[in-house]
Order: C-alpha cells, then structure tokens, then sequence
C-alpha cells in the first residue's frame, strides 16, 4: 500500500471523518479498520460477491471496488448505521422469522440489497427478488429463506 495519503472528509453514519486517508486504500478497509465498523465483510475483494457492500449518497456500491478517498464530500451508510436508525428492522425481524440468516458472512451485504429491493422495487415478483439478489452470494441458505424474507416484507408493504 501506498504511504501517499490525501485529506478526505466524508459523513460516516451520521458522523464527520476528517482523516488523511491511504490513496490506495479500499472503501470497505477504511471502515473496517481505521473506523472499527467491522460489519460490511470482505469476500471475493472483486466486486462479485456483495459482502463489502456499503450505501454511498443512498447508492449501494461495492466497498472492495471504491477507494476510501472517492468518498470525499459524501455520505455514507453501513450496516451498522442502518441497524442503529431502525431502517432495517423490518428486514432484519423477516431474515430472523424465515431462517435467512446462517453464517451471517452475506448478511450485511445481503441486508442492503434487500433494502434497495424494498425501496426502488416494492412490487418485484419472487423471480424478480432472485434476478435482484444474484450478485449477492451466500454459501449457507441456498437463497430460498432470503428470498422469503425479502417477499414477506414486500408483501407487509403492499
């Protein structure tokens, strides 16, 4: 890693970062181990497999794929902000009730995909859920209890 750092400032859960930031460091690196927000995992470290994910300025984006720095001037939201505000809970009592949490390595990851699901696709079908969900990857469920929990929940809201 490079030691060339830039002067980064950005809103992490609701709380101002202003840190000279590794100009090579990854999104999710950053969080994980200069904030101590541990949440949001590393899989793949390609972009495939959606553990890393992380809401930058209300857009999922994959957290092994943005440098740090690229948050300059932004917002963003974690798995454990989101838990914090209550944004999640309705999904997260779903994945409880439906057995789709397992490992809970997707979980974070997954949680934000089924969040955006919830919110900019409230009417999707179980075969539009599965198309959603696909770059999510999750070894333990076999995706049908995620499936049911994200479905459970639009229904609650239709």
């Amino acid at each position: 890693m490079s030691d060339h750092c830039m002067h980064t400032q950005f809103v992490v859960n609701g709380e101002t970062v202003d840190a000279q930031v590794p100009v090579r460091m990854h999104l999710v690196d950053y969080l994980r181990e200069e904030l101590g927000l541990t949440g949001s995992h590393l899989g793949c470290e390609h972009g495939v497999c959606g553990a890393c994910q992380v809401m930058v300025d209300g857009q999922l984006v994959r957290g092994c794929l943005t440098l740090a720095v690229q948050a300059n001037g932004k917002q963003v939201q974690t798995i454990e902000g989101l838990s914090e505000s209550g944004e999640l809970q309705t999904l997260q009592a779903a994945f409880l009730k439906h057995n789709a949490f397992q490992c809970g390595f997707c979980s974070s990851g997954m949680l934000l995909t089924a969040l955006e699901i919830t919110k900019h696709h409230p009417h999707a079908t179980r075969d539009e859920i599965k198309e959603l969900i696909s770059g999510n990857y999750c070894r333990c469920t076999g995706y049908q209890a995620i499936v049911d929990a994200i479905e459970s929940v639009l229904k609650q809201g239709a």
